[in-house]
């Protein structure tokens, strides 16, 4: 199983199939995606199947799908179907904004995709549109009732921003009264491109766990494949909240997570710039190749994120940790 000097397990990759994203959202792509110049093709079928395989002998089990948007690739049912067949693979989760997605979740449930996580950043119809950019919201929250009348587990990704949705908690807690779903609040983070958004919009996310106490709900124990949110319940509701607070000290002890970006750069740290590319691995070596080079490199994780330093060159894109 792939560990860090730390003795940190990992056990869950998040791997991105696309940058490409068709919402504008204020806190990550607010002029939209922007495609540079010379910029190489995502990862091919074969190359994820490549690195699929070097993961699972690796002693990955888990294995989330994101972007970008993941539902703007045409093969993403052939991407799902090859995840799920990898042996050792237990489980595949995908991350999407939900825009056009409920036509298509019971192809992508009968390819493999065991549970989903959907963006829904507010439950206003007016502030929803104001963050992304799109008037979805209803059609977002129709691919939330079709994932669950197919009986797939369902998350929903809200970033926390005080001027947009710091006041709906309320209205997520009413949502979640008689459907048995996890509404989780990210908190914003500051990256190096946002830093006035942040001063204005960041809003602590332990507000929010002080408000849950306040009103019974309770923390839930963890799993060990969990990602990084820290759920509530509450005897009354279906569902739960789960907050994820990355300035929160120890945030960074029980890691289990690695990403891999759609051009293959291999990141360490789900917050850090750049990454390590495995894309001449992927074409040249065997998964037993590629599974002992993951080995070595993940003795380089660090132990932190270095948020607590406010570095924003240590931050990237709020869409990267929704997991």
């Amino acid at each position: 199983m792939l560990t860090d000097q730390f003795n940190r397990r990992f056990t869950y990759l998040r791997l991105s199939i696309t940058e490409v994203c068709n919402y504008r959202c204020e806190y990550c792509l607010p002029r939209g995606y922007q495609r540079g110049d010379n910029v190489p093709e995502p990862l091919s079928l074969e190359e994820i199947g490549t690195l699929v395989r070097a993961f699972a002998l690796s002693g990955t089990r888990k294995i989330r799908i994101t972007g970008g948007e993941p539902t703007l690739r045409k093969d993403l049912p052939e991407i799902i179907a090859l995840c799920k067949q990898t042996p050792g693979i237990r489980e595949v989760v995908m991350t999407t904004n939900g825009y056009r997605l409920a036509p298509r979740l019971a192809m992508l449930q009968k390819a493999g995709l065991d549970r989903i996580n959907i963006s829904v950043d507010s439950l206003t119809p007016a502030v929803f549109e104001m963050i992304t950019g799109h008037d979805r919201l209803r059609d977002v929250l129709d691919a939330v009732d079709e994932a669950l009348a197919l009986g797939m587990p369902v998350k929903l990704n809200a970033v926390l921003m005080r001027h947009y949705n710091g006041d709906e908690l309320a209205r997520f807690t009413d949502y979640l009264r008689h459907r048995p779903v996890t509404a989780r609040f990210i908190e914003l983070m500051e990256t190096g491109d946002n830093r006035e958004f942040f001063r204005q919009q960041h809003r602590p996310a332990h507000l929010l766990e002080d408000w849950l106490t306040t009103h019974d709900w309770t923390a839930c124990s963890r799993g060990e494949d969990d990602g990084p949110a820290r759920e509530f319940a509450h005897p009354g509701h279906a569902g739960r909240v789960g907050l994820i607070r990355p300035y929160k000290q120890g945030f960074c002890d029980d890691c289990n997570r690695l990403r891999v970006s759609s051009l293959g750069d291999l990141q360490l740290c789900l917050f850090s710039q750049g990454g390590i590319s495995l894309r001449d691995a992927l074409r040249h070596d065997t998964p037993e190749q590629l599974s002992r080079r993951l080995h070595r490199l993940v003795l380089g994780k660090k132990a932190g994120h270095g948020l607590h330093r406010h570095d924003p060159g240590a931050t990237r894109h709020l869409a990267m940790i929704g997991g």
